[in-house]
């Protein structure tokens, strides 16, 4: 049964909105892209970080270094906001992050 969080996640791919999230202790703006497994069989997610905070700084707005992949476990306060949407233009390359994807962003 997916957690709480996962499910939110979720729901925020299919609506195409945007998160707040804490992650390693950092805040951050996030916008989810796909969400399934992870290799080792747990909830995990792949982002783009549009804002907030990084422990190697975030690059500008659209830049394909800005992608996070985020076990949904160690994700804390999430929460939706009203934020555009972002992304990069790289979004159609294959993806690793998420090795049973359950849902993807569609265009």
């Amino acid at each position: 049964m997916p957690s709480a969080t996962y499910n939110l996640i979720r729901q925020a791919i299919m609506d195409k909105c945007s998160i707040n999230a804490t992650y390693n202790g950092l805040f951050r703006q996030l916008c989810p892209h796909t969400i399934g497994l992870g290799k080792d069989g747990q909830e995990q997610a792949l982002f783009y970080q549009y804002a907030g905070q990084s422990r190697k700084g975030l690059a500008p707005l659209g830049d394909p270094s800005n992608w996070r992949c985020v076990p949904i476990a160690t994700l804390t306060g999430v929460v939706r906001n009203s934020d555009v949407w972002q992304s990069a233009n790289n979004h159609s390359e294959i993806q690793s992050c998420v090795k049973t994807v359950d849902l993807e962003v569609t265009y």
